[in-house]
């Protein structure tokens, strides 16, 4: 039965979508239980996936998650959107089975234009694989870096200019033949780019759901992490055709609690929904989270939280780039930014309107060297 909404608001339910995604009370334990939750974290942006991770997981540093990466306990790579995201090893390839399909079709044609065909990614997964085999040989290599497999690409005959490479980067990690591994060193310090691995080799062990089961676990684990969301959301978020997702709702509802919220039923986690019974808590919660964050961009419709004449204010001339945002409530309030003067780093609040209370300021400040602190770590 759908729950009561009488005292529902979009303050409210953009509270319940904080709770749903570790991000009131306690948040998670561990860097890969927090990611398993989530299912896929938005992390084209590595900096701004690292916090997102960190505001999830309290106590821990940017290097701990680094070190996910590392270890293979959290993978990154580009599941759903063409974007990068942070995933569990285990539910990569399944995700791919349900979405690359789709992805490949819409990148066709630029694929026509750029003369790739089916051979010549066969034969650059060859080649990939014969790069990183030597690299280890001759360096003891975890894996190789772009620049590294363009090289190879080049010297064997393929063209990687004009995007050439990147695309077919992108179709061999697509079609699951290779994954981002470890962070590769640079000039002796961990950067931000990651090295490229046979996806065999890095993930042995994958589960193993057809595309019926695997769409009905994507919207179950999406509508748990990311609850309230309607079904338009799942499928923008998932880019699963939206017939497809209806039917698998179906299977799931039961499992599910549905809200009635302005004329749309949204969908959540019995816990999540239990707490409308005693208050939902975080009324006066104050986060600065990163851009990118899947609070905010992990929906289609973003007007409950953030307003709609505030939304070119989070994405300027709405060309994707998504700025970090300050959530107060559970409503989008504001933008915040790092600031370099000399050697001083610090953080500044962009309000929407005037200025942050003393409150309010207070928050954002203890928010602000905690993330310093995250991200020196």
């Amino acid at each position: 039965m759908p729950v009561p909404h009488t005292s529902l608001t979009p303050r409210v339910m953009g509270r319940l979508r904080l709770a749903s995604q570790g991000l009131l009370g306690g948040g998670f334990p561990t860097v890969p239980g927090a990611v398993r939750w989530m299912t896929a974290m938005q992390a084209q942006d590595l900096g701004s996936a690292l916090w997102a991770v960190g505001q999830r997981v309290p106590g821990t540093a940017a290097s701990d998650v680094r070190a996910a990466l590392d270890a293979g306990t959290v993978v990154r790579s580009w599941p759903m959107r063409g974007t990068l995201h942070l995933l569990a090893p285990e539910d990569l390839r399944w995700i791919l089975g349900i979405t690359s399909d789709r992805l490949m079709n819409l990148v066709a044609g630029r694929h026509r234009e750029l003369a790739i065909t089916p051979d010549d990614i066969s034969h650059c997964r060859d080649i990939a694989v014969k790069t990183v085999e030597v690299l280890k040989a001759a360096e003891g290599a975890a894996g190789a870096s772009r620049e590294q497999l363009f090289q190879a690409f080049e010297e064997a005959g393929q063209i990687t200019k004009a995007q050439r490479g990147i695309h077919l980067l992108g179709s061999l990690c697509q079609r699951a033949l290779l994954v981002q591994g470890p962070m590769a060193l640079s000039n002796g310090k961990v950067g931000v780019q990651q090295l490229f691995v046979p996806f065999d080799e890095w993930i042995p062990e994958s589960r193993d759901l057809g595309r019926e089961e695997g769409i009905v676990e994507l919207l179950f684990r999406y509508m748990r992490s990311h609850g309230p969301a309607t079904v338009k959301d799942f499928s923008w978020w998932s880019q699963v055709p939206l017939t497809e997702a209806r039917a698998a709702l179906k299977v799931v509802q039961d499992r599910l609690v549905e809200l009635e919220f302005g004329g749309t039923s949204y969908w959540l986690s019995p816990e999540t929904a239990a707490m409308l019974d005693d208050g939902v808590p975080g009324s006066r919660s104050f986060l600065a989270l990163p851009g990118f964050d899947e609070y905010l961009l992990g929906y289609q419709d973003r007007s409950l939280v953030l307003a709609p004449e505030h939304a070119e204010l989070v994405v300027p001339g709405k060309n994707g780039v998504f700025r970090r945002i300050m959530v107060s409530g559970g409503e989008v309030v504001g933008t915040w930014s790092r600031t370099v003067t000399g050697k001083t780093v610090g953080v500044t609040p962009e309000p929407f309107a005037g200025q942050l209370g003393p409150a309010a300021e207070r928050s954002f400040q203890a928010e602000g060297r905690a993330y310093l602190k995250f991200m020196a770590s």
